[in-house]
Parts: C-alpha cells; sequence; structure tokens
C-alpha cells in the first residue's frame, strides 16, 4: 500500500519523507489555507515547492465546479510539475473533466467520494486515483470501511486500473484496516503514519536491552 501524506506544511512533509516510506502528498484548499498559503502565484508555488521535497505524485485541487473552469485550472496546474495530479470533485461536471485528461494521459485524482456508484464512474471516466473519505462517513455514523470493501469487489471484478486511495484517514487504524481490505493508497496526517511505528513492548523491549548492555559494558 501506498503511503500519502494529507497536508500543505512542508516540515511535516519533509519528516515522512525522511522515514523512506513516503509515496505522494495529498492537499486541498482547506490544508492550503491552514498553513497561511493564499494567493494564486503564492498557492502554484507551494505545490512545486511540495514537488521538490517528495520523488511521488502530489494532488493539486481545482477550485472551479464548471467543466471549462475545471480544464481551464486543471492544464495550468499540470503544467506545473510532472507529478502533480489534477484533483477533481466527484460531480458531473468533474467526471467529464477525469475523462478529457485522462484521454490526455494527464492523472486525476476524483475526490469527495461517498458511495460505490460514484467511485464506478470515476473509474470509467479513467480516474488514476479515487478517493472514498473514511472518516467523513465514520462521522456521520455511516461505515467509511465498508465501503473501500464494495469499491475493492467492483475494480477487481472488472479489472479496472483506478487506484483506492482512502482519504480522511483519522488514526492508525484506519490504516491497518484498509491494508487489510486492499486499499492501493492511504492519505493521512502524519500522525496516522508515525502512530504505526510505536508499541509498548518495542519500547520496554529496548529499554530492557540497553539496561542490559549498560550492566555488562
Amino acid at each position: 500500500m501506498k503511503f500519502f501524506i494529507d497536508t500543505a506544511n512542508l516540515e511535516q512533509i519533509k519528516e515522512a519523507q525522511a522515514l523512506g516510506i513516503l509515496d505522494g502528498v495529498t492537499t486541498n484548499p482547506s490544508l492550503m489555507a491552514k498553513e497561511g498559503i493564499t494567493g494564486q502565484d503564492n498557492i502554484l508555488q507551494h505545490y512545486v515547492d511540495i514537488c521538490n521535497i517528495v520523488d511521488g505524485d502530489v494532488s493539486a485541487e481545482v477550485i472551479s465546479t464548471d467543466f471549462a473552469g475545471m480544464i481551464k485550472e486543471g492544464e495550468a496546474l499540470a503544467a506545473l510539475h510532472p507529478q502533480i495530479v489534477i484533483k477533481l470533485p466527484m460531480i458531473a461536471d468533474g467526471v467529464k473533466a477525469c475523462k478529457y485528461f485522462s484521454d490526455k494521459g494527464i492523472k486525476t485524482n476524483v475526490t469527495l467520494v461517498f458511495s460505490a456508484g460514484q467511485a464506478l464512474l470515476a473509474a470509467k471516466a479513467g480516474a488514476t486515483y479515487v478517493s472514498p473519505f473514511l472518516g467523513r462517513l465514520d462521522d456521520i455514523s455511516t461505515d467509511g470501511l465498508n465501503l473501500i470493501s464494495e469499491i475493492r469487489l467492483i475494480y477487481d471484478n472488472y479489472a479496472f486500473e483506478t487506484q483506492i486511495l482512502a482519504a480522511s484517514i483519522r488514526h492508525t487504524m484506519h490504516v491497518i484496516d484498509c491494508a487489510k481490505l486492499g486499499s492501493d493508497v492511504m492519505t493521512g496526517p502524519l500522525s496516522s503514519i508515525t502512530g504505526l511505528l510505536r508499541h509498548p513492548l518495542t519500547d520496554s523491549g529496548l529499554a530492557k536491552f540497553l539496561e542490559d548492555y549498560a550492566k555488562g559494558n
């Protein structure tokens, strides 16, 4: 499973990259605003800065909600760097734009997916990634993991190449559960990745090893 980090914070991206396990980055307007990145020129430059840190795909989201606007924005984003993936909303014009970019060999990430039917449409349009939002479904007492399972079954039935990018990951168990279900990618905060490192038996075992070493040396 690929590990993406969902942030616009350059220091967190560098920390994840330093672990040697980072495969890409996802961002959105909310994450940009959280880091105080405003103004079109600054936002575009920030995408380039992210691409210069990581080796993998970097999702950059369009703001437009109409087909023509998405195409204009998406083409400008794709021109920034070869690693840029155009992030499109799961609406009718977003599906149309996905097909347009797919036909041109430009990678896409269809976001805000909350049903298997939406994921099926994205795959039919040739999306590189589809982003079902687990955490937001959990927030309304709906099983987000079941959605991952449904999409996996459908994609396997028809050999769709679209990758399932589990988004809105909130914690480490989301990561583990998505890996069990066969999600191709997860994207979440740095804490959901570094949390996988921790186990009390590892800590106590290491402490014991060091204590025994100190006694003999």
